[in-house]
């Protein structure tokens, strides 16, 4: 490689350990590091800016920006709290079976909107419920955390790493719910059982805060009934277009960004409610790190790594989607899974075109997800969701330090990226 090419891969990496150290915000480490690659011309504006192979991939960026738009309206309703409420009561003020409910909602909602947005709106009306019941909201936390995590690995918007592997991909909606979403029903059911044995300790059950909560009538948590119906047809219209990609023929980006833009014009909200909600630092962050990513493809450093990895697998398929899943959770535990999926892509497309680009193949993007996506949950610092849940946490006054989450999304990581090592090898390699 050449003298720029070695100086861009220092500066990568240099960024990578301090979004992985987090002694610099993630956001100023992806900004400045894309700064340092303009400025020494490992890059340039028209690649950066304009270039679908080597620039900012825009659609990622609006349609994380149309998804957090409307659920920044959904909020404004009051829904989320009625969620947790009627869960509470459905659950009877038992621990077990409010973790059980909490558990599903989060996976749920993550697998239609972004697992960050999801654990933002669940996480504090967890606090309610859990100081209600007498119980540390600690256990549910990390819970839903977890939970968020596998339930985004489920569809394309569930979670960033998949938007950004559906758009090097090529994609769609659809191939995520044949090819991911069987699989994490299964993970989410393990999960529940996993539950059960981690935090059986946290399963107090006070039968008198129980029937002080049941007394609690959810639909007084709904502020504003119109504005719910508005925005539930429009999120209906938007997941179903989804679903209708290979029909209809719109970009998930552009479906997010009209489903904003009719939801905002169409209701009494405001443009600055509408923004309000809106992940800026998020969205920032993208930008910078696929600046960054561009110029490693621009000097080719990330050709390098892909020759380097066809010729370790040697066309071996299976042996490619081993490495690519447990080295992909692996990673992931230890950095942030989107910056680690970003760099990824590039190299994994190329595995898939040397190992024949067919049907076949595909399973090295499926592996690449699955890896990603259970990777995050191992460490608190392995996905955003992680992070937020913690920040939630120790604002509220009932911090959870690395080694407590980490403890328990070890084991989970482990047990989830077991059972889809078969899951792959059956359906796709054998």
């Amino acid at each position: 490689m050449s003298a720029l090419a070695w100086v861009s891969l220092a500066v990568f990496l240099g960024v990578y350990a301090l979004i992985a150290t987090e002694r610099v915000h993630r956001v100023a480490a992806a900004l400045g590091g894309a700064g340092i690659m303009l400025g020494i011309h490992a890059t340039d504006a028209g690649a950066a800016f304009f270039s679908e192979e080597t620039g900012i991939d825009w659609n990622v960026v609006f349609l994380l920006l149309g998804m957090m738009v409307i659920v920044g309206v959904l909020k404004q309703t009051g829904v989320f709290e009625y969620l947790a409420i009627w869960a509470a009561k459905r659950a009877k003020g038992r621990p077990y079976r409010l973790m059980v409910l909490l558990v599903l909602i989060t996976a749920g909602a993550s697998a239609l909107l972004d697992n960050v947005t999801t654990v933002l709106l669940i996480a504090p009306v967890t606090f309610l419920v859990c100081a209600r019941l007498g119980l540390s909201a600690v256990p549910y936390l990390i819970a839903e955390a977890l939970a968020s995590n596998i339930g985004g690995a489920a569809t394309l918007v569930g979670d960033p790493p998949n938007i950004i592997i559906a758009s090097r991909a090529g994609l769609s909606f659809n191939d995520f719910l044949v090819h991911m979403a069987p699989m994490v029903v299964v993970l989410v059911v393990v999960f529940l059982g996993l539950c059960r044995v981690l935090f059986r300790k946290a399963f107090v059950y006070d039968e008198q805060r129980a029937a002080e909560i049941m007394q609690l009538d959810e639909r007084e948590a709904i502020s504003d009934r119109r504005l719910l119906w508005q925005s539930l047809v429009v999120l209906g219209l938007v997941l179903v277009a989804f679903v209708l990609h290979p029909v209809l023929h719109y970009e998930p980006s552009v479906v997010a960004i009209l489903g904003a833009g009719i939801l905002v014009a169409a209701t009494k909200v405001t443009t600055e409610e509408a923004i309000a909600e809106v992940e800026w630092p998020t969205l920032v962050f993208f930008v910078g790190l696929f600046v960054m990513v561009g110029a490693l493809v621009e000097t080719g450093v990330i050709g390098q790594v892909s020759r380097l990895a066809v010729e370790a697998t040697e066309g071996r398929l299976g042996l490619a989607t081993m490495v690519m899943l447990w080295g992909s959770a692996g990673i992931s535990a230890i950095v942030d899974n989107i910056p680690y999926v970003a760099t990824m892509s590039p190299i994994a497309a190329d595995l898939v075109q040397a190992n024949g680009g067919n049907e076949h193949a595909q399973v090295l993007w499926w592996a690449l997800a699955f890896g990603a996506d259970l990777g995050g949950n191992a460490t608190a610092v392995g996905a955003a969701a992680n992070v937020v849940v913690i920040g939630i946490a120790a604002r509220n006054g009932q911090p959870i330090s690395f080694w407590t989450f980490t403890k328990y999304g070890l084991v989970v990581t482990v047990v989830t990226v077991a059972l889809v090592t078969p899951y792959l090898w059956l359906r796709y390699l054998i």
